[in-house]
């Protein structure tokens, strides 16, 4: 019988597998909790056994696949697992897209079943033909206790392999039309490897607020379950119940994105609760501002772990901020494994110390998007000899230790009387003034420059500073070639629910 340091070795292995090892070696041991259920590690294996049976027996196939668009729940993360179980990958959807948004993804997928609950079904169409399992035993769809196999049922044994789709992680639609990103039980495998590095083991205990059909997310559940640990769902956030949860349970690591760091540090029961349980707290998804990161090493135990990337892979940097202070306006050097290159607009790679767009390749890189082999394609980029990457649409630089300091997307550059101008260079500037709480800068078009920049600012509380005095304090604080032509107020910057800005919706405010 295997022990588990020589299943984690192996050069590909299975996250249900390990799940069972740990049922039969920790049985007793706590896996998932939320606010109603806990699972031990025997009772989430009895439970995955009988959910990959029950979709055997409704014909569902290894590669098939189903949807999940529910609230964060044990009964929400079983499916996921059990589903793997049976080889049949998962798409976890966003319940907060629209209802034709969600038909367009549960058609792309092929999506067999669709599980869901109360908080979501308002959200689906009417006229979608998916057969509805209710996880919370609503009237959202058939009860979930009635849909699965009786108590022991075990599922025909199946043996994934690196290639086959793990899951369906859909883009969160910042850009435009989500695409369906199939990442393989490949991909996953080297997230997992990864997690001795920092710290997981069975005494892990992971506080996750961040949705499930986030990659966010995700990137830190599947390495807790598979070192077998415990992981407690938050289905939704706040800040107090966020710090008495991680006190209560003595939390030992977390995924937060810089929203919900800026919102945690800056209550004023941070101190009040005691966070020294802590080991690792990870962040990724949306820009990580460098005084931010310094109050988080400064203020709160354990290391504090950026990691930058994609959801369709292609390698990592990661940023160990409590070990590098002066490093903290990178993203950090790249993973062991990750070769990550910066390109110019012809494909060439570009000199030492200058700027490009970032490409990157590793082991952890997605099969493609889904039925878009067009897209696929303009999401790859091959090296002279031949080796796939893929590509960021980040501009960025590396400097002489090989960390990397992020400019922009480079859809986001604002091209003025023809001077490359990044928002994030003026948000910093903004962002210094005391009265701004929030900002995010956008282009738009304009008849005499082609595009200029516009500022839009979240002031904080209290404040009465008018946006034409704003204005004029931030352009004198700005290159004549990167003023802003307009700042606007606004209650609060729309954002995805994984923290991310959507420039997109902010620029159609002006047009």
């Amino acid at each position: 019988m295997d022990t588990f340091q020589t299943a984690i070795d192996r050069d590909f292995g299975v996250i249900a597998e390990l799940i069972a090892l740990h049922a039969r070696q920790n049985s007793g041991h706590a896996a998932l909790r939320d606010a109603r259920t806990t699972l031990n590690y025997a009772e989430l294996d009895a439970l995955m056994d009988r959910i990959a049976a029950s979709l055997q027996r409704d014909g569902l196939k290894a590669g098939d696949a189903i949807a999940i668009c529910a609230a964060s729940s044990v009964g929400y993360a079983a499916v996921f697992l059990g589903a793997l179980r049976a080889g049949v990958a998962v798409a976890p959807l966003a319940p907060g897209s629209t209802p034709a948004s969600l038909a367009r993804m549960m058609e792309d997928a092929d999506a067999r079943l669709l599980f869901i609950d109360a908080s979501t079904a308002g959200g689906i169409s009417d006229e979608s033909p998916l057969p509805r399992i209710a996880l919370d035993g609503s009237h959202a769809g058939r009860a979930f206790e009635d849909w699965l196999t009786p108590a022991g049922t075990r599922p025909a044994a199946v043996e994934p392999q690196p290639s086959w789709p793990f899951n369906i992680i859909y883009s969160s639609g910042t850009t435009g039309e989500p695409k369906g990103i199939v990442q393989g039980h490949g991909m996953r495998w080297a997230h997992v490897q990864r997690g001795a590095k920092y710290g997981y083991g069975p005494d892990t205990v992971t506080l996750l607020s961040t949705p499930l059909y986030s990659n966010t997310t995700l990137v830190v559940f599947f390495p807790t379950m598979a070192f077998g640990g415990c992981v407690i769902l938050m289905p939704k956030f706040d800040a107090v119940g966020y710090l008495t949860l991680a006190a209560r349970h003595r939390v030992t690591h977390t995924m937060l994105v810089p929203v919900q760091y800026q919102r945690l540090m800056a209550h004023p029961a941070f101190g009040d609760h005691d966070l020294s349980s802590f080991r690792s707290k990870f962040s990724t998804s949306a820009p990580f501002g460098a005084a931010l990161k310094a109050d988080v090493v400064d203020r709160w135990p354990g290391g504090l772990i950026e990691f930058y990337g994609m959801t369709e892979g292609g390698g990592t940097c990661i940023l160990e901020a409590h070990l590098h202070p002066t490093k903290l306006h990178t993203v950090g050097q790249p993973a062991p494994g990750s070769d990550i290159r910066l390109i110019d607009e012809d494909g060439r790679e570009v000199a030492p110390g200058a700027d490009g767009e970032v490409v990157g390749s590793s082991a952890g890189m997605m099969v493609g998007y889904h039925r878009q082999p067009d897209k696929t394609r303009e999401a790859e980029w091959f090296d002279p000899a031949g080796k796939r990457f893929i590509r960021t649409g980040d501009v960025g630089r590396f400097d002489d230790d090989g960390f990397l300091t992020l400019f922009d997307r480079k859809k986001d550059l604002v091209i003025s009387g023809g001077f490359n101008i990044y928002p994030s260079d003026l948000e910093a500037v903004v962002r210094a003034h005391p009265a701004v709480a929030d900002v995010a800068v956008v282009g738009v078009p304009s008849a005499q420059w082609g595009e200029t920049p516009v500022a839009f600012v979240v002031r904080g509380v209290g404040d009465d500073t008018t946006s034409d005095a704003l204005l004029q304090w931030a352009n004198a604080q700005l290159g004549k070639t990167q003023r802003l032509s307009a700042l606007h107020f606004i209650d609060e910057l729309p954002r995805s629910a994984i923290g991310k800005v959507l420039k997109r919706e902010l620029r159609e405010r002006v047009r």
